[in-house]
């Protein structure tokens, strides 16, 4: 544990780190609003105890990464799993500095008495999270290390109850998904707790005695205020039924005649020893107090407090606007209680100065920096500053030499695998798409801040930049500048699986060379040429008669990367572009405009292999260019053909191959991408004619599969990599490829989005995975647990 993080320095890129609930607080604290003191301690604290858990069982040793692939309709296994897991980490034990630490800072409040609340943070990869609120439960404790310890325990181990689960399961999260922190705070003895329920048509209070248990609980009925918001004016009030309250027993014993106050409840009531269902760690003495009939019949609020409350909702209506729900608490304090806000919520974010847009989080990271905005969504960019936050309707990719110098992506359509989102990660770029009405809302030149792993865009107003005009970069460089290999053996531990990397740009060769991968897995041709081709297609090169000059600068890129990973293996994937995305390459322009599917998907018909038959001139350079590598001196570069409809397709370009000598370096392998649908038919002829292995890519299976563009963000929430169909295509090809004795990789996006699934395919039997440079170290982590697993599975059926 490295630090708390302290309400009052909370800064916005630690939101993911301390909740929402804390995050919220803490804005509302430092404009000096009244919060009780408090730290968090951070998701990441939790995230280390997991992994200090020492256990022998596979279901509790990955826990830190597992994505709890459970059939919540078997009650009884959901329940048999929860139990063991909450075991697990109550027979678990917290470091005592993390102890010390959190008892250090917590005893300058000299409070006997703690409350952690559950604050959670979920990624932006959710499809949503829905309401939370209940979901778990705030705990108390003596402010004492051991109470201490069990409470953190306690809090962390809601996480897996059995209804916690279901939830999670039922709305799409899995556990990597969740951040859960605690807000660790003093809590006193309350006259009186509540909310305030904020909209546009009135407010409405609701207000019980002592601590906000009672209500939370639903032990009492309390006592309801509607307020007209303009002047203050209670409109109705009606008295609730509050026969008990909650308060602290050593706090009761030390009591003031006080109690009598009209204001206060009795604190010498009689107590209740019967069992309540009030969520404590260890004995922290709180008790329930049966109030007196007479104090049953008075307003848990007097005027003085009441009016307290309404100045207090008029004030914030300033911060967070007219819509917004806030949790209160009188805390009884000898002669001067003091009404505190714990919890605020608001439908818009409850940050002052700062407006808020949700997308989809493409490619990870935080930036601060202007914006620049591009309305018209069928215009190039013209000149951009370096350093800028561009925002667009979406990104075609020809706009790959204007995203060099951005520092950050926000884009209206697009999905996980658009072409946005792509070029975001392979840059390195922290990206949000699917930003609804982005280029309307954000005005060109005003700050920004854009959360890449949240999906998450702020509209800055007023803050100070220092608060994060620094990127932050993907991946760190290297720490052994040697072979892969050896960094695998000193840092990562061995897997079989073989794991490569997509690539395009020769900027990151650098560095990606030094990851402890197996080669390149994917490199995209027509990315890696947008850096040489003047934005024209390699077709009006050739009609210009700039051949020779292409084919040797087309040659020079290609030997950047066989040169950078000899000997490792390049699969250079030949060009595939769709007609609309080089606005030279017109001739099939009018068909795609016209096209019902739109332009990701109307454009299909003249991609991959079918263009080479139509028009063989430019493969048969783009033959010639990789010809001219193998001469060089580089014998690992191999070639993968995409968009591969039929055979005879197939057999056309083995034909260009053989004619080019390709296959005079026995090395040299001609794959193929299995992306198209007929594959799963044809797989067996393929074989016959040719290929030497197959790269699944899952983003255009995905949308033949499931008939979606991958360009409209919203429909892929739901429609995705994940679906039933989909999975059961890669988990067929693999088979497939298995029977007929070739190699099957997966290149799409989907091991990099979804890692959950890396599992599955580990056990599939998939040859090699290759991703994104910033996905490297997650997923070769991934492979080795997926690969332990099996191990450990296979170990326990042959002992039993």
């Amino acid at each position: 544990m490295d630090k708390l993080y302290w309400l009052d320095q909370i800064k916005l890129q630690d939101r993911a780190q301390v909740g929402d609930k804390a995050f919220y607080l803490s804005k509302i604290m430092q404009r000096g609003y009244p919060v009780v003191p408090g730290f968090v301690v951070s998701a990441e604290v939790l995230r280390q105890f997991l992994t200090t858990l020492n256990s022998t069982s596979a279901l509790v040793a990955d826990l830190p990464y597992s994505s709890l692939h459970l059939d919540v309709a078997n009650w009884r296994q959901l329940q048999q799993v929860a139990g063991r897991l909450r075991q697990e980490i109550m027979t678990g034990t917290v470091p005592p500095q993390w102890v010390n630490q959190i008892f250090s800072a917590a005893k300058e409040w000299q409070s006997n008495y703690l409350i952690l609340r559950p604050s959670l943070a979920l990624s932006a990869m959710t499809s949503g999270g829905g309401n939370t609120s209940g979901l778990l439960d705030a705990i108390f404790c003596r402010c004492e290390p051991e109470a201490i310890a069990l409470a953190l325990k306690r809090a962390w181990s809601q996480l897996f109850r059995a209804r916690s689960l279901l939830y999670w399961r039922r709305v799409g999260v899995n556990l990597q998904q969740i951040n859960l922190a605690l807000l660790v705070q003093p809590v006193e003895n309350a006259i009186a707790s509540g909310l305030l329920h904020a909209h546009s048509s009135g407010w409405t209070i609701e207000a019980t005695k002592g601590l906000g248990i009672a209500l939370s609980q639903g032990d009492v009925l309390p006592d309801v205020y509607y307020i007209q918001q303009e002047t203050g004016v209670v409109l109705e009030r009606h008295l609730g039924n509050k026969m008990l309250a909650y308060g602290f027993r050593c706090e009761r014993q030390n009591a003031t005649e006080r109690s009598q106050s009209p204001n206060g409840f009795d604190h010498h009531a009689a107590t209740v020893d019967l069992p309540k269902l009030v969520a404590t760690a260890d004995n922290t003495d709180i008790v329930t107090y049966i109030l007196e009939e007479s104090q049953q019949k008075q307003y848990a609020l007097s005027e003085e407090y009441l009016q307290q409350v309404i100045t207090l909702g008029n004030q914030l209506v300033s911060e967070i606007g007219r819509n917004y729900t806030i949790k209160w608490t009188i805390s009884d304090q000898g002669l001067d209680p003091t009404l505190h806000l714990t919890q605020v919520s608001s439908p818009q974010s409850a940050i002052p100065n700062l407006q808020f847009i949700k997308g989809l989080g493409a490619s990870g990271g935080r930036v601060t920096a202007k914006a620049h905005v591009i309305t018209d969504a069928h215009k190039k960019p013209g000149e951009i500053h370096k350093g800028v936050i561009l925002v667009a309707v979406n990104i075609a990719p020809d706009w790959l030499p204007f995203l060099q110098e951005v520092a950050g992506i926000i884009t209206v359509q697009g999905g996980l695998t658009s072409h946005a989102a792509i070029l975001a990660r392979e840059l390195g770029i922290p990206a949000v798409v699917s930003a609804a009405d982005a280029t309307v809302l954000i005005q060109h030149g005003e700050r920004l801040l854009v959360d890449g792993d949240r999906g998450e865009v702020y509209r800055i107003r007023g803050e100070k930049a220092a608060e994060g005009e620094t990127q932050e970069l993907k991946y760190p460089e290297p720490t052994i500048p040697s072979s892969p290999h050896a960094h695998v053996v000193t840092q990562l531990p061995m897997i079989s699986t073989q794991l490569l990397v997509n690539l395009s740009q020769p900027r990151l060769i650098e560095s990606a060379q030094n990851l402890p991968v197996d080669g390149v897995g994917l490199l995209r041709s027509e990315l890696m040429l947008l850096n040489i081709l003047e934005g024209q297609h390699p077709h009006s090169w050739l009609v210009s008669g700039r051949q020779a000059e292409l084919l040797e600068k087309w040659t020079e890129q290609i030997i950047l990367f066989t040169r950078a990973f000899a000997p490792r293996p390049v699969f250079y994937r030949s060009l595939d572009w769709r007609s609309y995305e080089l606005p030279s390459s017109s001739h099939h322009q009018h068909s795609v405009q016209n096209s019902p599917l739109g332009d990701s998907l109307g454009a299909l018909q003249y991609r991959g292999t079918f263009s080479y038959v139509c028009n063989p001139a430019v493969f048969e350079l783009e033959l010639t260019a990789l010809a001219n590598v193998q001469k060089a001196g580089y014998s690992n570069v191999n070639l993968l053909l995409p968009f591969v409809r039929s055979v005879a397709e197939f057999s056309f370009c083995r034909d260009k191959v053989e004619q080019a000598g390709l296959n005079q370096i026995p090395q040299f392998e001609l794959w193929m991408m299995a992306e198209v649908p007929s594959v799963l038919f044809l797989l067996p002829e393929y074989v016959k004619a040719g290929v030497a292995g197959i790269s699944i890519g899952t983003n255009d299976l995905t949308q033949l599969l499931l008939g979606v563009d991958r360009e409209q963000g919203q429909i892929t929430r739901v429609l995705n990599e994940r679906h039933p169909a989909v999975m059961g295509a890669i988990a067929q090809l693999i088979q497939m490829a298995k029977t007929a004795g070739i190699p099957c990789s997966i290149c799409g996006q989907a091991p990099a989005i979804y890692p959950e699934i890396i599992d599955q395919l580990v056990e599939w039997g998939i040859t090699s995975i290759s991703v994104e440079p910033e996905a490297v170290e997650r997923t070769y982590r991934a492979i080795a647990r997926a690969e332990q697993r099996l191990i450990l599975a296979a170990a326990r059926n042959q002992i039993s």
